[in-house]
């Protein structure tokens, strides 16, 4: 492979492109970068410490996965999804995820039934303690363990998507203080997981995700400005 010859020069370590896209998928799904947000190609070398090859082609991969859009002429930006692809989002969301439910209450083993448990375990302490980031976080990671254990990678795949479209969308509309989901009503699935209650899986999540959008107001708007050198910064 050659070497990116744009990249800042002494560095010791190198980021690669991997990372660069999980951070910024991390931050996103955090709702740490808000929808919307310009993603200058020299702040992101600088935070990052890589040359432009290596932050453009990760900035191609992420718009592959609809997390960023690209525009000719004017740079790359967080996707900021409307009104109408809010909508689309969760008609997708419950064309999905009620059957991913009932697969994983289905095909559930005792130990996928303990990681789900310990997983809402961390979810709640993190509601507990205000700590919103990782709420969020472990929120919408609910749903992509859901979908594993479901043993659909096909769906897990689809789901992982549309819980990032999902932030984006609470990041633009949902009202100050709101998190992806309500960890009673992740509660509420693993039981009807425990038991192997397909159905009531089923219909649990089909609630929970109208609980989801029913806090949303579909005609608020967000500021999009954000330091990226100070948010990608090593600790």
């Amino acid at each position: 492979m050659f070497a990116d010859e744009s990249a800042p020069k002494g560095s010791l370590t190198e980021t690669t492109e991997a990372e660069i896209v999980d951070r910024i998928f991390d931050a996103v799904i955090d709702q740490r970068l808000p929808p919307g947000a310009k993603l200058s190609e020299s702040a992101l070398c600088e935070a990052f410490g890589v040359g432009r090859m290596r932050v453009r082609r990760s900035l191609l991969l992420l718009a592959s996965r609809q997390v960023v859009e690209l525009h000719s002429n004017r740079g790359a930006f967080v996707a900021s999804p409307s009104a109408e692809e809010a909508r689309e989002v969760f008609e997708s969301r419950l064309m999905i995820e009620p059957n991913v439910a009932m697969l994983a209450a289905e095909r559930a083993s005792a130990a996928d039934v303990a990681t789900l448990r310990a997983h809402l375990e961390q979810e709640h302490l993190a509601h507990g303690s205000d700590n919103r980031h990782e709420a969020i976080r472990l929120s919408g990671q609910f749903h992509v363990v859901l979908a594993s254990i479901a043993a659909n990678r096909v769906m897990e795949r689809m789901v992982k998507e549309l819980v990032t479209r999902t932030s984006l969308i609470i990041g633009i509309f949902g009202a100050a203080g709101t998190d992806n989901c309500r960890d009673d009503d992740h509660a509420l699935i693993l039981e009807a997981l425990r038991t192997r209650d397909g159905a009531a899986a089923a219909r649990l999540m089909s609630e929970h995700l109208g609980h989801i959008q029913a806090n949303l107001d579909l005609s608020r708007g967000r500021p999009s400005k954000v330091d990226l050198v100070s948010l990608f910064a090593d600790p």
